[in-house]
This record gives structure tokens, sequence and C-alpha cells, in this order.
């Protein structure tokens, strides 16, 4: 395995982990929180933006943004099996994923691969890497990705094939746990530029570059959460709890779209914090 990137981790944590996953009985808890409706039902949340009119697309391109799988003992497989169901429905035409797949070693991102695989959007499919990913051997989950045909952006623009070669998808490192550089992420990028990062922190690290539309995950709308949807813990960053969930107008920027994620965290229950699919219209 490779040293771990991530910054904050050390061997608390590591033992913090063990012990959770000791807990998770080999992911019977797991197993019965979703069977009996704990990991929250899946859904589908949609948004739309609308370009300037010089720089409007020829056709609507419709994105599709999942975060925070979080594959290992606390969460249980049967809700990427919903994800993808819903990916399959929805027929996008680039999916954009925004990190923390494993929760433990990367080997669990195993569970992931055939289910992306058979995702097929025309434009393809792109990921960033979260906290927890590069708490493990990140290089392995990036091969892995890559045989599923993932393409991991760290600090990098690709843009779209036509007819929609005036869009970039512009990934940044996680801000905290990785490496942001944010002249590195936009160099290149054509004038309609999408923004995929992990944590909304992010914001933070941008340097004065800008972008039309921005996804992250990481706080999964805090996974319990009262009935109106205010978070009771949030994950670290101080941008996690004004930016926990759902668009957010960012000053001189364009918005951030902020997703609850699939998975669980820590403990495999989500109170009223449903997973989701993002669907995202531009045009």
């Amino acid at each position: 395995m490779n040293p771990p990137r991530n910054k904050r981790y050390s061997r608390i944590h590591h033992g913090m982990e063990v012990l959770l996953d000791w807990a998770m009985l080999g992911g019977l808890v797991s197993a019965l929180s979703y069977h009996c409706g704990l990991h929250g039902r899946m859904g589908v949340t949609r948004y739309a933006l609308t370009l300037p009119d010089e720089r409007r697309l020829p056709q609507p391109l419709k994105i599709a943004f999942a975060s925070d799988f979080h594959a290992g003992r606390p969460t249980h497989p049967a809700i990427f099996d919903d994800l993808f169901a819903r990916i399959k429905e929805e027929q996008p035409d680039v999916l954009l994923l925004g990190g923390d797949y494993v929760t433990g070693p990367a080997r669990n991102a195993a569970v992931l691969c055939p289910g992306l695989a058979a995702c097929r959007p025309p434009l393809g499919k792109f990921a960033v890497l979260g906290n927890h990913d590069l708490s493990t051997d990140d290089g392995l989950l990036i091969r892995m990705f890559a045989s599923a045909g993932v393409r991991t952006l760290v600090n990098r623009a690709v843009t779209l094939p036509a007819p929609f070669d005036s869009v970039s998808i512009c990934g940044m490192d996680d801000p905290w746990t990785g490496a942001p550089d944010a002249k590195s992420t936009f160099a290149g990028a054509a004038a309609t530029r999408v923004l995929l990062m992990h944590a909304p922190d992010g914001l933070l690290m941008l340097d004065g570059q800008h972008y039309d539309i921005g996804f992250a995950g990481h706080t999964h709308g805090g996974q319990i959460a009262l009935p109106n949807g205010t978070p009771l813990v949030m994950p670290q960053g101080p941008l996690s709890r004004p930016f926990y969930y759902g668009r957010f107008p960012v000053r001189d920027n364009g918005d951030l779209v902020v997703s609850r994620g699939v998975g669980c965290g820590g403990i495999p229950v989500r109170i009223n914090a449903d997973p989701e699919l993002v669907i995202c219209t531009v045009q």
C-alpha cells in the first residue's frame, strides 16, 4: 500500500476505523439498517443552469453527480444498486463522482466497479478524490476506477467532445487532505467550466478562478438531521455547515450544488438526510 496522502491521517484515525469495522459485525449491522429503511431512500434531485446567450449550448447537457459512497462495513452495498438503477433510468450525458468512495481500505471500492463499468454516459465518467480516499491507497483506487472507465481528475481540466466542446470538467484535489491547485485545475479549460470537488471548502482554494456550476459532497447533509433538514453533526471544514446541502449562490462566481451523497459514514444510519443522485441540466 502506498502511504496515505491525507496529511491529517494518524494511527488514532486508523485505530478508530478498525474499532468501527469490528463493531459492524462483518456487515450484519449495515444489512439490518438497510432492510429496515435506515439507510434512507434513494432519490433524484434536479437542478438547471441557463448560460448567458453568448455561451448557450447547442443542446441541453445532462450531468449526473453522485458522491460519498463509503463502500465498506457501514454501508450496505444494496444502496449502490439503487443508485446505479437511477443512473440507468436517467441516461445522463456525463457522470461526475465527488469522492469518499470507501471507508477503510481502497479494495472496498471493488463493489462499486461493476456498476460504474455498466454506466455508459456518452461523454464520459469523471471522479475526484475525497479525504477518506486519501487516507488509503489512492493509487489503487484510481487504477480500479480506470478499469471501470472512470477518469480521476487531480487538479486537471478535461474538455468534453463536440457538440459540448465549449464545456470543461475541472477536477480539484481535496482542500484539506490533498494538494489543491486552482491554477492547474482550470488550466486550458474551455469557456464554460464545471467545477468538481469533494468538499465545499474547495471554494477557499479557488484563488480567483471562475466556474459556472460547481459540485461537492462531503457533508452527507449531516447524515442525521432534524425533520427540517438541519444537520446535528457536521464533518470537518469551515464551509461544511453554511454549505451543508442544496444549491448556493457564491459571490463573484457560479452556484455550488452540495449533495447529501449515497452511503453512510461512521454509523450505518441516515435520518432526514436521504441518499441522492443529483441531475443538473445545463443549456
